[in-house]
């Protein structure tokens, strides 16, 4: 069975649309275009926060705790995108939580043929634990985390994006 390719869509530096996509993972990008990527931070009422462990065959950031997110595919905004990823990823539907889009943040890395941005968004409801259904490919655990506790793993570099998500976790 084939792998079905993923294409993104290149986005220039005021994140608009070029009508030019890329293959997934095909770091083909000049400096000033983008493609875009989404966080979804998922909140309780008890203000406790769900972080998924990132299992240890990935060949970046193995063990590492995160948030939900991925690409955004080519043709997809990012609402779409950031709904889905977390359904994929944590099988939470959020469509209807409180909460939504929060901020944007760009990364550029010259030269090297990736450079995105990343719109953040925060979800909250309560919700039960049996809910969770980890994408066991991506996901090795899950944690109700405090902010304080994610501050603490951000400062350990065991928290992914944390400096550039920190104000999403209140």
């Amino acid at each position: 069975m084939t792998e079905k390719q993923e294409f993104w869509d290149i986005y220039n530096e005021k994140k608009e649309r070029t009508g030019r996509t890329m293959k997934r993972n095909d770091w083909c990008l000049k400096d000033g275009e983008y493609h875009l990527t989404v966080l979804g931070v998922i909140k309780r009422t008890d203000g406790r926060f769900l972080i998924t462990k990132r299992v240890m065959t990935k060949a970046w950031a193995p063990g590492c705790w995160e948030v939900s997110g991925g690409a955004a595919m080519a043709g997809e905004d990012s609402k779409t995108a950031v709904l889905r990823e977390i359904r994929e990823e944590t099988g939470l539907d959020v469509s209807a939580w409180d909460g939504g889009y929060l901020f944007t943040y760009r990364r550029d890395n010259p030269g090297e043929g990736d450079n995105y941005f990343v719109d953040v968004y925060r979800f909250s409801a309560d919700f039960d634990e049996s809910d969770i259904k980890l994408q066991e490919e991506e996901t090795d655990g899950y944690l109700f985390a405090s902010a304080e506790e994610i501050k603490k793993l951000g400062e350990e570099g065991k928290f992914l994006h944390y400096d550039s998500i920190r104000q999403a976790f209140v």
